[in-house]
């Protein structure tokens, strides 16, 4: 059929009721649209078998992994102009599946929607990317399946990380000087901003719950001297700490460990770090997290809780997790706005000493890891796959958009387990943050 990216764009302008933002050409070479905008290029005519197998967000992931969909033009300025009909946020009503339903009862639309059915050609439901979680097995959140998710997630390749993050290896927002500064610099300046808030010393233990590649106890050990444990669930993690902590001369002070938070037993801790792994925790198990990080520490100890926070919601009933995120990012994960972490770190028994919100930091955090990526595009699909390097680019991008638009957040949270005195070792201006 002729002229399909016209067809598709009179389609789409009817459901949504608004001019579509984005220039589409299609497989037939057509084109059509607002000249000069980003342009969706639908590659493949399975892209629409996708959306009509699977409507909404998981279709419209599932033909972006593929590559029957991409973008051509500027990857931010697209998914900006796309966020408002595509990507719902989560604070907003959800009037687009109703719409849709009401513009199919219209017959023009049933038309438009019969053509859009001959387009999409064999009526087969595609079979989902390689890289999508399958079905997934038992109770939200217990050790095993914790372990599946983060395997997921972390288990692609320390090759492939290392040239998204850099060489600090580390997978969390960084901290900023200005948007001059060199990410290498960000993530040295974070890990030892959270250093100062614990106030470590010479021969104090910490704790590092989800330490990633072992970039913090590296930092903590080598700079302040302390005894550090880190504990993560991914074995490829613990096989690259381990190697760069013995490399550092430092296997005598740091200790990592293939071990889920709720199976340690060896407190007291003086510290502990949580950096970018609450967000795995979920909802039912965050009061189990704050009451088994609560007991693991000293009296007097502090507790360093650096997470991703969502807005909050009129219903919070109403929360549904990303369907892109979840099969194909972090699996099972889940966000919550930072008034109900701080109001369940305060109930395990700590008192919040300080919330620092740095969701403009993590915003140019994710974009250098974009640059990155894109630096690296062929090796990075070479060392996995190029539907996952397609899955980090888009979540990447889409992420420091939402943190710029204020759509999620990040803070970090100091507490302490406050002694029964009261005399908790927080000095009377300690936002200078000396030890």
């Amino acid at each position: 059929m002729a002229d399909a990216a016209g067809r598709l764009t009179k389609l789409a302008e009817e459901v949504l009721g608004a001019p579509l933002p984005v220039r589409i050409r299609a497989w037939d070479r057509s084109e059509s649209g607002p000249p000069g905008a980003p342009t969706l290029v639908i590659r493949h005519r399975r892209a629409l078998r996708r959306l009509l197998f699977k409507p909404g967000e998981l279709g419209l992931a599932r033909a972006w992994v593929a590559g029957d969909l991409d973008i051509e033009g500027d990857l931010y300025e697209a998914l900006d102009r796309l966020a408002g009909l595509i990507w719902e946020r989560d604070d907003a009503p959800k009037p687009q599946r109703a719409a849709v339903l009401r513009a199919l009862a219209r017959p023009e639309i049933r038309a438009a929607a019969r053509e859009l059915l001959s387009l999409a050609g064999a009526p087969v439901p595609p079979t989902p990317p390689a890289e999508e979680v399958r079905r997934r097995r038992g109770p939200l959140h217990t050790l095993r399946r914790d372990k599946e998710a983060i395997s997921h997630h972390y288990d692609v390749g320390n090759d492939f990380y290392a040239l998204v993050l850099g060489p600090s290896m580390v997978y969390s927002c960084a901290y900023w000087e200005s948007p001059e500064a060199t990410l290498e610099d960000a993530q040295r300046d974070k890990l030892d901003l959270i250093c100062r808030k614990l106030g470590l010393q010479e021969g104090r233990r910490l704790l590092d719950v989800g330490c990633g590649w072992g970039s913090m106890v590296l930092h903590a050990a080598r700079e302040y001297g302390v005894r550090a444990v880190g504990i993560t669930l991914s074995e490829e993690q613990a096989t690259f700490a381990r190697k760069r902590i013995a490399e550092a001369g430092l296997a005598d002070r740091i200790e990592i460990r293939v071990q889920d938070y709720r199976e340690i037993k060896d407190e007291p801790f003086d510290a502990i770090s949580s950096i970018g792994m609450a967000e795995h925790v979920g909802r039912t198990q965050y009061a189990e997290y704050a009451d088994a990080l609560y007991s693991l520490l000293k009296p007097g100890g502090r507790l360093l809780n650096h997470q991703i926070a969502r807005r909050p919601l009129a219903d919070e009933e109403a929360y549904h997790v990303d369907e892109f995120i979840d099969r194909y990012v972090f699996p099972d994960g889940e966000l919550a706005p930072i008034g109900r972490t701080v109001g369940q770190l305060e109930d395990a028994g700590f008192e919040v000493r300080d919330v620092e919100a740095i969701r403009e930091h993590y915003a140019l955090t994710l974009r250098s890891w974009v640059t990155n990526l894109e630096r690296h595009w062929d090796e990075a699909a070479r060392l996995t796959s190029a539907g996952r390097a397609r899955v980090w680019r888009l979540y990447m991008a889409a992420s420091a958009l939402s943190f710029e638009r204020n759509r999620i957040g990040v803070n970090q949270v100091l507490a302490v387990r406050t002694p029964e005195g009261g005399a908790s070792g927080v000095s009377l201006r300690e936002r200078t943050w000396t030890g």
